[in-house]
């Protein structure tokens, strides 16, 4: 392991490095007070200068303590679905399992800015057996979902008995964490690690990533030692005005992404968390991006655009519509947009035929046949007197 500059956690190792200047100490000492501050060594090797697309999702600015009317501490309603500490159940097949409230890294633009980095790690034995006994009493539950906090901070020895414990539960099918660490903290992918995600139960990794300037060779051998040990690995990531808000910047990291063999899944529409208005595009961009970006790249590249509905009303695809109703109302013809602009009719138009099947007429495929045969014929002949040079 090469020897990496230390985890800068408060405003005054910040102004050390170089990533703040002095006159704004004083109100970043504010925002430190309200949301946690932290940058890996590894993230703080990744940024170029302290406008770049990886500082300005780590390093705090004063924006933060600008909190406008539509924004909400629980922006997508997780505390209304927490039967039991630990646990969030919104839909009926699956569930969140959240057994560490810290992370890593702490990103500027958080949905749980408001809950992770202070005060409690992770649960307590008492409180993750409640969770697990929870998750063995609702057979519904297909899918336990880790998330926090970052799951993968968790040391390998205290994650494989809960893997253990899950793994043992029959109805729960799939397995899945979402987290950072592979990115930003990827010395702890060990192989150790890896060997204790390796359960009979499916496990899938989501890798949260908002540039490809965040995937510096580290990560990459992370990504790679997931993939060795058989763990399928799919993408999130976040729309950031000012990180990844044009198509050359998704694109990039999309490919980047798939050239490390991690599928692009999910591009979230910015939460309504407060403090970070300044991050927020609007949907109408948002679309126009994800349809930019349909013909530029394969399909292996393109994420699903969501929106989580404030108030816990579930994730839905908001992507740009490429179909629309045809010209005749019927609702049995459409006009479509392909991916560089063009309108097409479909089913496409064509010339009226010149000749019709009579409704009456037998099914008789002989009859049918000679039919086709003298229309055409006379066809034939048509063309010929109206064109000498036909034939």
């Amino acid at each position: 392991m090469r020897n990496r500059p230390r985890t800068i956690r408060t405003t005054e190792s910040l102004l050390e490095n170089g990533l703040i200047d002095e006159e704004s100490l004083p109100e970043l000492r504010d925002v430190a007070k309200r949301y946690a501050v932290s940058i890996t060594g590894v993230m703080q090797e990744q940024i170029a200068h302290v406008d770049d697309p990886v500082a300005r999702q780590f390093v705090p600015t004063g924006a933060e303590l600008l909190i406008t009317a539509e924004e909400r501490a629980d922006p997508i309603g997780d505390d209304p679905f927490t039967p039991v500490k630990g646990i969030t159940h919104r839909y009926p097949d699956r569930l969140l399992l959240k057994p560490m409230h810290l992370c890593p890294v702490y990103c500027r633009f958080c949905f749980r800015r408001e809950v992770v980095g202070p005060g409690e790690g992770m649960l307590g034995q008492a409180e993750l057996e409640a969770a697990l006994d929870y998750i063995r009493s609702h057979e519904e539950v297909w899918e336990v979902i880790f998330t926090g906090g970052d799951p993968l901070i968790i040391a390998p020895t205290k994650l494989r008995p809960i893997m253990a414990a899950l793994d043992a539960i029959e109805h729960v099918k799939v397995i899945r964490f979402h987290t950072r660490v592979p990115v930003v903290d990827p010395e702890r992918v060990t192989d150790e690690l890896v060997d204790a995600l390796a359960t009979d139960t499916p496990v899938w990794v989501v890798v949260h990533t908002n540039h490809s300037q965040e995937i510096g060779s580290a990560a990459r051998d992370a990504l790679r030692r997931l993939n060795r040990g058989g763990v399928p690995l799919l993408s999130q990531t976040v729309l950031l005005r000012g990180v990844n808000d044009t198509p050359e910047a998704l694109e990039g990291l999309f490919r980047t992404l798939v050239a490390n063999r991690v599928k692009p899944y999910y591009l979230h529409h910015g939460d309504l968390a407060q403090g970070t208005s300044h991050f927020r595009t609007s949907v109408a961009e948002g679309q126009e991006l994800v349809r930019r970006l349909r013909g530029r790249v394969s399909g292996t590249c393109q994420p699903t655009y969501v929106l989580d509905i404030p108030g816990g009303h579930g994730k839905v695809p908001i992507g740009p519509s490429y179909l629309e109703p045809g010209e005749d109302g019927t609702g049995d013809t459409h006009v479509v947009t392909d991916p560089w602009g063009e309108r097409h009719h479909y089913p496409p138009r064509v010339a009226e035929a010149t000749t019709a099947a009579d409704p009456t007429a037998t099914a008789d495929p002989t009859a049918t046949a000679a039919t086709t045969t003298t229309a055409a014929a006379t066809a034939t002949a048509t063309a010929t007197e109206e064109d000498p040079t036909h034939g």
